[in-house]
């Protein structure tokens, strides 16, 4: 049987404590739109990413609020800002890129938040007992069509999970893949 999950591109975006958020903005955090895990939403607010060799503005916030700080960019947003950002699973930030970030109300350096983010597949567990498939297993993923090839992925399996296969933009774009296209899964 074939394993057909359908794309979510993430363009590039940062997570944020609490903390760091109202050290940015005076205004709560306010949701512009749900995004397609279930909880996460993108926020009307968003920052300016700053270091020494450019800067990249309108950067939107997903929320809610998280444990930890995080800026996931692309590779290409990464050159633009002369950085060299690991390419890492969501919260494995050790030794990862440091890099400012602007609010309205003010500005934060933060170390060891910058990354890559990891292609990964989102599901629930009721869809990982169904695909026979466990929490962080490295799985391939087929693309079809011009620009035809294999990536790889790991599985991410949570309560709110939505299946989705998430890559970013470079990626989007090498593969010539757009918003909710198909992909199969190679198990």
């Amino acid at each position: 049987m074939k394993r057909k999950v359908k794309v979510g591109i993430s363009n590039r975006h940062v997570h944020l404590t609490e903390n760091i958020y109202n050290q940015l903005f005076q205004n709560p955090l306010s949701k512009k739109k749900d995004l397609s895990q279930i909880g996460d939403f993108v926020a009307n607010e968003m920052v300016l990413l700053k270091t020494e060799k450019g800067s990249i503005e309108n950067v939107r916030i997903v929320g809610p609020f998280r444990k930890y700080n995080q800026v996931e960019l692309s590779k290409s947003d990464s050159r633009k800002l002369g950085l060299n950002p690991p390419v890492r699973k969501s919260g494995d930030l050790d030794n990862s890129e440091t890099i400012t970030i602007i609010g309205k109300k003010g500005e934060v350096v933060l170390k060891n938040v910058c990354i890559l983010s990891e292609r990964h597949i989102h599901m629930s567990p009721l869809d990982a007992k169904i695909w026979n498939v466990k929490n962080e297993q490295k799985v391939q993923v087929r693309v079809t069509g011009e620009k035809s090839g294999i990536m790889d992925a790991y599985i991410k399996v949570s309560e709110n999970g939505v299946l989705a296969f998430h890559i970013d933009t470079d990626d989007a774009n090498a593969f010539l893949l757009n918003q909710n296209d198909e992909v199969e899964v190679l198990l």
